[in-house]
């Protein structure tokens, strides 16, 4: 699926530009299998605060982010694909009278008044058919509809630091590109994938390989940051590099291990009780459909104590997703870097697959 497409060559850059790092990723495909090639991976921070809540505050911040993860990748590749989430986004799964693909085209915009909280006319929309019940005359159709003012906002960024904007996907879907590229997928298993990034946590729950329920929360990585600074009366950049397992900067005074563990306790203890709530909204509304096992992606996939808390409380198995898991990364990556790495390339890395054999 896709809320903006523009169609070139088929080499394409999956560019994830989230609130606290710019991340773009090109892959090639090996054969014509489902073997994929790591090419190039390229990180760039991106300057606190230059995108809250998903509003682009700082544009030029951000585009000098992208140009730098390009120039530390050397991407050559010029056409990218970018993922966006948040309150500007809406996933609904819907009931609708059966019709073929044209038809629901040509009536999708009326559809959607009815399920999304937007004019539909400041919405690009997209959809899926999913199912179809020929016994009572009903499909069920994933609709997917995003703020046009995002789009843009993505658009120009990835315009002026260079790049020609093909696809705007959705985040969640992003990662399940890269789950189903990277897993066997069980006919019957019920997968949560979950990838939290610095500002929003996105939840995509597939049942038979199709999305079931998907949702974005704002309980995520930066309270973590936050916590800490709060706790320990530092700056955020300072805190941020204490959270990855950094030290103070030498004319600070010495970090208080316990401070710091009962501040990342805390929040855990809040990004859990998030998370689980919607697993059992989930859980709750779809009887017959028992979560399997938990896939954590994105920065703070790697908090430590995280998940052992988190199976603790839900009684969930759960592990962190890796999106190099079957790549072949190229002779050239230090393997220690890319294992660090693998953990926030989910919704990269889905991008990346859009154009070399993974829709």
């Amino acid at each position: 699926m896709a809320l903006f497409s523009s169609f070139g060559s088929k080499s394409i850059v999956g560019l994830d530009i989230g609130s606290s790092t710019v991340k773009a990723v090109e892959l090639s495909q090996k054969g014509k299998g489902r073997d994929f090639e790591l090419t190039h991976v390229g990180v760039a921070p991106l300057a606190h605060e230059a995108i809250v809540q998903g509003a682009f505050l700082n544009s030029s911040a951000i585009v000098d982010a992208i140009r730098e993860a390009i120039d530390n990748a050397k991407i050559k590749t010029k056409n990218a694909a970018a993922a966006v989430c948040g309150h500007s986004v809406i996933v609904k799964k819907v009931s609708l009278p059966v019709m073929s693909r044209e038809e629901l085209d040509d009536q999708i915009r009326w559809e959607a008044e009815q399920y999304i909280p937007f004019d539909v006319n400041e919405v690009n929309l997209d959809f899926q058919i999913l199912e179809t019940s020929e016994g009572d005359g009903q499909m069920d159709v994933l609709l997917v509809a995003a703020k046009k003012d995002l789009i843009d906002d993505y658009v120009q960024v990835m315009s002026e630091a260079g790049l020609v904007p093909a696809v705007i996907d959705v985040a969640a879907f992003a990662v399940e590109n890269a789950f189903e590229a990277n897993y066997d997928v069980k006919p019957e298993e019920v997968v949560a994938l979950v990838n939290i990034g610095a500002q929003v946590v996105n939840i995509n729950i597939l049942c038979e390989g199709t999305p079931a329920f998907t949702r974005d929360i704002t309980t995520a990585g930066n309270q973590y940051t936050e916590e800490i600074q709060k706790t320990l009366s530092i700056s955020f950049e300072e805190a941020e590099r204490i959270k990855l397992g950094g030290k103070k900067s030498e004319d600070s005074q010495e970090v208080v291990p316990q401070e710091v563990e009962k501040a990342m306790q805390s929040v855990s203890e809040n990004v859990i009780g998030e998370i689980s709530r919607s697993l059992e909204f989930f859980s709750a509304t779809s009887a017959d459909s028992r979560i399997s096992r938990v896939l954590f992606s994105g920065g703070g996939a790697n908090v430590a104590g995280f998940q052992a808390a988190f199976q603790e409380r839900t009684s969930l198995d759960s592990t962190t997703l890796n999106p190099l898991q079957r790549m072949i990364p190229n002779s050239k990556f230090d393997p220690d870097f890319l294992d660090d790495l693998a953990p926030s390339l989910g919704v990269s890395v889905g991008l990346a697959l859009r154009r070399t054999g993974v829709s």
